[in-house]
């Protein structure tokens, strides 16, 4: 007899292996956060079972130590006797004609069930797993839920939503919990994303009885429609990541349906935003200065993990890029911040009319050297040559009210006023 509440833990997109920024230290961020969650939300707060719906690697071909990142993790499960479930991603699975994968590898030594649909000419088959075969793409689980397996379906997911569905409708009957796990992301959660699924595109499998529509693929968490579940990513893949909430869904499934309730109090490692904005004043040397200065005050505490740490330089620039020592200045960034990975931005745009590559310490001599290239400028026109001192002169004026932040329409009063005193 079913229990009237069966509790599991959602996972997705765990990317073990990640290996960017070429630090192994950063590449085993990935796996202290999987085995921090899996102790905290599975084993200690024990659940029913486990479902890892894609991207448990982050490459196809993954070395061993990654292999044994997986498995310590998936045999802690075991030895608590917590099943787990798992599908491919788009990351590990296997290409087209393939017939294994390191997914597969893991199924066939039983440190998890990989549930896999079969494909005939008359669409998709989803056979019982088998316990001697250690294959098919369902499991009824004691505790009174169904789970179903899908595949890597990219641009064809749509025509495969159809197809499941249908294959649904035609299992032998079982639990009332059903729960289908499905790589692919639904639209509107994250910009630059083509392909997504739209809500609509969905609802067959709701139709079919499918109560929780475990996601992956997108790595912030989202839900939708009190069944469509999607946790995000364990770690941030990018910056352009980190400000994503994401974490693992733990949910408790009784009478009144699934309740899934994000978890995100596990290891994970911290990452910081510095900015500082220039106005084209600054030489390479105050530049320099300001952001060792920015970076003094980011210093985290010393019981902190090393943080990853983006610096990024913006505004405007009088002097050109290579004037300034990047690669030096990354190094000391990275040393006064103590971070793990120190990522250096150079932003910054320079100003128009040559003046971005004058680096001049003296000021007066910048202004003459800016004179000059204006007047040479101006002279070159045949409209402005008689006037081309006095014009200089306007727009080093000009410049400087910009540079001070003035508003557009004081720069342009001003630009106005003195036209209108020429003509009186």
């Amino acid at each position: 007899m079913a229990r009237s509440t069966c509790t599991f833990l959602h996972l997705a997109d765990v990317h073990l292996g990640y290996d960017r920024y070429d630090s192994p230290e950063r590449s085993k961020d990935f796996f202290l956060a999987f085995r921090d969650v899996v102790q905290r939300y599975a084993i200690q707060n024990r659940v029913d079972f486990v479902v890892i719906a894609g991207d448990l690697f982050e490459h196809r071909q993954i070395q061993p130590g990654v292999l044994n990142q997986a498995q310590i993790v998936l045999r802690a499960l075991k030895q608590a006797e917590i099943p787990v479930l798992a599908i491919e991603g788009n990351h590990d699975n296997r290409p087209f004609g393939v017939k294994t994968s390191w997914l597969r590898y893991l199924a066939d030594h039983g440190e998890l069930i990989l549930l896999e649909p079969s494909e005939g000419e008359q669409g998709i088959h989803l056979q019982p797993w088998s316990e001697q075969t250690r294959r098919g793409a369902y499991w009824d689980l004691p505790c009174g839920v169904r789970v179903i397996g899908s595949q890597w379906y990219g641009s064809a997911a749509p025509k495969s939503i159809e197809q499941l569905s249908a294959a649904i409708r035609q299992l032998p009957p079982g639990p009332e919990r059903v729960v289908l796990m499905f790589h692919h992301g639904l639209e509107g959660q994250i910009a630059r994303y083509q392909g997504a699924l739209r809500y609509s595109e969905l609802l067959p499998l709701k139709e079919a009885g499918v109560g929780y529509l475990a996601l992956g693929h997108i790595h912030k968490s989202y839900s939708e429609g009190g069944w469509v579940f999607n946790p995000g990513s364990l770690e941030a893949n990018s910056t352009a990541e980190w400000d994503f909430e994401r974490g693992a869904y733990r949910v408790q499934w009784g009478d009144g349906g699934p309740q899934a309730e994000l978890v995100r109090d596990y290891y994970q490692r911290p990452c910081q935003r510095l900015r500082l904005e220039i106005k084209g004043k600054e030489t390479p040397e105050q530049v320099a200065a300001a952001l060792l200065t920015l970076a003094e005050g980011s210093r985290p505490q010393e019981e902190s993990p090393e943080p990853i740490v983006e610096v990024r330089l913006v505004g405007q620039v009088g002097f050109a890029k290579h004037d300034l020592d990047s690669r030096a200045l990354q190094r000391q960034l990275q040393q006064v911040t103590g971070a793990l990975i120190l990522l250096f931005r150079f932003e910054a745009t320079p100003l128009e009319l040559g003046s971005a590559a004058i680096t001049l310490e003296e000021e007066g001599q910048r202004l003459q050297i800016e004179e000059k290239i204006y007047t040479d400028l101006l002279s070159g026109h045949a409209h402005y040559r008689k006037r081309s001192i006095e014009l200089a002169h306007l727009l080093l004026d000009l410049k400087e009210k910009v540079l001070d932040g003035q508003e557009e329409s004081e720069v342009y009063s001003h630009l106005s006023s003195t036209f209108l005193e020429e003509e009186d």
